[in-house]
Parts: C-alpha cells; sequence; structure tokens
C-alpha cells in the first residue's frame, strides 16, 4: 500500500513548495519510511530525465516577441550542457540525502517551533469542533457503534473504549485534520468539559507522553503501538493525564 505521506507531500518536497513546519514533519516522516524514500529518488530521477530531454513546446513568435520585451536579459539553461552521467549523478544525490537526514536534522525534530506550530494546530481543531455541530460525526456511547462508524473511513484499526466507570464518558467521534493529514477524534466528556483524543498512524516507535498548554488548553501528546495520540481539553492537566493512563493499559 503506497505511503499517504507520499501522496500528500512528496512532491510538494521535491519542488521546494512546503512550508517549514511541513518540511521538517516530512524529513521527520521520511527517516522512518523506505517507501517514501524510494519514492522521492525515483521523482527526483525521473525530474533529472525529463530536464535532460528538453522535452517542450514551440512557442508562438507572438509570445516569443511578447516576453522579449519584458526581460532584459535571458540566462543560458544549464540543464542544455548537462552531461549524461549527472543524471545518475543526481540519483545516487538523492540517497546520500536521504541518508544524511537523520544526521543533519534529526536533534531538531522536536525544536521548539516544530512544538509551537503542533500545539497551535491541535488547539484549533479543538477550539473549532466546540462550535455547534461540529463535535461529532457520530454521536454514540457504544464502542462498537463508533468503531464501526470509522471502519470505511481511516485505514487503521482504532481504539474505541468507553471510560464512563472512571469518568471520562464517550460522546463519539469524527473526523478531523492534524498537520495536513486525516486523523480519527474520539470524543469525551469529564466534568462537563469535553475532551478531543486524535489518534493517526506513525511510523514511529513508542514515546512517553510530553504535555503542554496554549490560549487556556492543555494538551497531551504520546505514541503507542505505531499509534499517535494527542488529547486536548480545558480540562485539569491532571485529568488528561489520567485518560492517558486509560488509553495506554
Amino acid at each position: 500500500m503506497k505511503c499517504n505521506f507520499a501522496d500528500a507531500f512528496l512532491h510538494s518536497y521535491l519542488d521546494g513548495e512546503l512550508s517549514a513546519f511541513r518540511t521538517v514533519e516530512f524529513e521527520r516522516h521520511m527517516l522512518h519510511c523506505a517507501d517514501c524514500g524510494s519514492e522521492l529518488v525515483a521523482q527526483d530521477f525521473l525530474k533529472s530525465r525529463l530536464q535532460f530531454a528538453q522535452l517542450y513546446e514551440h512557442a508562438p513568435a507572438s509570445l516569443r516577441w511578447k516576453i522579449a520585451r519584458q526581460l532584459q536579459s535571458v540566462a543560458p539553461s544549464a540543464a542544455a550542457s548537462r552531461p549524461v552521467r549527472w543524471v545518475w549523478l543526481a540519483a545516487a544525490a538523492a540517497l546520500v540525502l536521504v541518508a544524511l537526514l537523520a544526521w543533519k536534522i534529526g536533534p531538531a525534530l522536536r525544536s521548539d517551533d516544530y512544538q509551537a506550530e503542533f500545539a497551535r494546530e491541535i488547539v484549533d481543531a479543538h477550539m473549532h469542533s466546540l462550535q455547534p455541530g461540529h463535535i461529532t460525526g457520530i454521536a454514540s456511547n457504544d464502542e462498537h457503534v463508533v468503531k464501526q462508524w470509522f471502519e470505511d473511513k481511516v485505514k487503521f484499526v482504532l481504539p474505541v473504549r468507553d471510560f464512563a466507570s472512571n469518568g471520562f464518558a464517550l460522546q463519539g467521534g469524527r473526523l478531523d485534520t492534524i498537520e495536513g493529514r486525516a486523523v480519527a477524534a474520539l470524543v469525551y466528556a469529564r466534568r462537563g468539559n469535553l475532551i478531543n483524543v486524535f489518534i493517526w498512524p506513525t511510523p514511529d516507535s513508542d514515546t512517553s507522553p510530553h504535555a503542554g498548554s496554549r490560549q487556556g488548553y492543555q494538551w497531551i501528546d504520546w505514541r503507542n503501538g505505531q499509534l499517535n495520540f494527542c488529547a486536548v481539553s480545558d480540562a485539569e492537566p491532571a485529568d488528561l493525564e489520567q485518560l492517558h493512563q486509560l488509553i495506554a493499559e
């Protein structure tokens, strides 16, 4: 199965069109995804081949005349004089690039800028969900009903559980968007506060919880069993930690 990241980000990354935040996110993913690394090499190789082949359509004389009037000078194309061996060097360079990513950007993957952007996205998604009619796509406290609703909407097994006996009553779920990807969101109620638990698949290894706050909202995220979890609410931090422990059991 083709990686979702390849469809969403690879071409934009190759063309230098991603924001700094998205670039770090894609590079972080690529360190653990052989499929994306291979696809990047293949696409870069194809791009080099097309540039070398100089495939183009002749512009009509009128268009060439209009462009010539607007440009003071036109720099010669470097691609036209590039030797054939550069095609193979481009592919090799792409492989080296993937190998060097771990060394070059590894320490910065959880930088302050990344955490700030991540916090902004999850809090914004939580606040948007609190608007009337947005909190759930399926409103039910039945684990099986909620899980069945998600079955044909996400490509991973969603751990749906009701913790009403522990004070966290399942309200339902919906689809949302975090960091440019579709994610599942389970909704719980705790002492009058609503808690969103965003869940999406990840190739990364398990991590301990990492907590933070923004605009009066608390959040805690962790990875477990190739799933990324992030709980967000204006509930007490201790409540989010308790929910984390229940989900992690």
